[in-house]
């Protein structure tokens, strides 16, 4: 079957809101976005969510109903896709729908771990009249893998090219690297933090959710003590396959490196803490380019990030040989490509087919990923 119809979900680290996709699938790289739509969180729910990325009380309640709400918020989101592509509910197969990471820790405590993210998958089949395909990580964590980062299964399908060793970087709340060899090998992992930290220090001091363009991090300077501070954390030099989150880089993180630096004596601006954390994003997306992608012959750019001017400046500064294109040049614009990606996970799931790439998650073999919540 060609040109089926599906929708993609996702809501990312970054807790900025839904992005959803109606997108028809040929056979790869062959795909059209019908529609896409953005939804921003209330700033009261995404404080909850926020909130819910580390232990408090009554978490198990609190959880719950912001499992209910997140399938609310996607539930208006594909609302709005359906109007906009005018197409029924019947006509999409299924939606694939990402849900709101709280929790990530493969491998953790038991030896298993587990993640988790937030969408009442029963609900948003009811309150739709579709198919829903969710909790895509659980499967391959599992199977001994890191549950992340998937989306360099979709990369694969939809921007590899043989002879050609090609790079996906996608700045979303965390930067995570697809690296799409010639010889038709895969390799992902999660390079540190994306937009996560840099747009947390705007809200609390520019009261914006983020650095429009990167004009307040231009207008700064890196703090070099600080800059060496943060990329001395131990995830950094850990080897693929890698996942990383909140759990990790979250603001306790980013208060404990300005919290080493005032015990020093060091006075820090507000505006040079965003440079610096601008800086290192660029850094550890490069670091990671030079240790996996030293052949590529190109970037491609996709997330948030990519709108990022003084981001995207500070990388090409680090990667001055290697042309650097958004997503956009392949036909899909750069604040789609993830909820693609997720739509593409729930046609893998209608298909049997593995979403995972072993090589990338680290887990025992191909599996495929996702639970079903049929429609009414």
């Amino acid at each position: 079957m060609v040109n089926r119809l599906f929708i993609g979900l996702m809501s990312g680290t970054s807790l900025d809101g839904v992005d959803g996709v109606v997108v028809a699938f040929n056979d790869l790289p062959s795909l059209a976005v019908h529609a896409h739509v953005h939804r921003a969180f209330p700033a009261e729910f995404a404080a909850e969510l926020l909130a819910l990325n580390t232990p408090g009380s009554n978490e198990l309640h609190r959880a719950s109903l912001a499992s209910n709400a997140v399938a609310k918020a996607y539930a208006e989101v594909v609302k709005a896709l359906l109007e906009s592509a005018d197409v029924n509910p019947s006509e999409v197969v299924a939606i694939g729908a990402h849900g709101q990471t709280v929790r990530h820790c493969p491998g953790a405590f038991d030896g298993i771990g587990y993640t988790l993210q937030l969408c009442n998958g029963a609900l948003l089949a009811e309150l739709t009249g579709v198919d829903v395909i969710a909790d895509f990580r659980s499967r391959d964590v599992a199977a001994g893998g890191q549950g992340a980062p998937l989306v360099p299964a979709f990369h694969r399908a939809a921007f590899g090219r043989d002879n050609d060793n090609l790079a996906v970087l996608n700045l979303g709340g965390i930067s995570n690297l697809s690296v799409l060899a010639a010889d038709g090998t895969t390799v992902g992992l999660d390079c540190g933090p994306g937009n996560v930290l840099m747009d947390h220090w705007c809200a609390i001091h520019r009261g914006e959710p983020f650095d429009r363009d990167g004009a307040w991090a231009a207008s700064g300077s890196v703090d070099q003590a600080l800059l060496g501070v943060m990329q001395s954390d131990a995830y950094f030099s850990l080897p693929a396959p890698k996942s990383t989150g909140r759990d990790l880089f979250s603001q306790a993180w980013l208060k404990q490196c300005l919290n080493q630096m005032t015990a020093a004596g060091k006075v820090l601006h507000p505006v040079d803490v965003q440079t610096t954390l601008t800086e290192l994003t660029a850094w550890c997306s490069q670091q990671s380019m030079a240790r996996y992608a030293p052949d590529a012959s190109r970037l491609l750019v996709c997330g948030g990030g990519a709108y990022n001017a003084e981001l995207m400046r500070r990388l090409a500064q680090r990667l001055p040989h290697l042309p650097i294109h958004s997503t956009e040049t392949e036909g899909l614009a750069a604040d789609q490509v993830e909820a693609v990606a997720f739509a593409w996970l729930a046609s893998a799931w209608v298909d049997r087919r593995a979403g995972n790439l072993p090589a990338v998650t680290g887990a025992r073999g191909p599996r495929i990923l996702g639970a079903l919540y049929p429609a009414a």
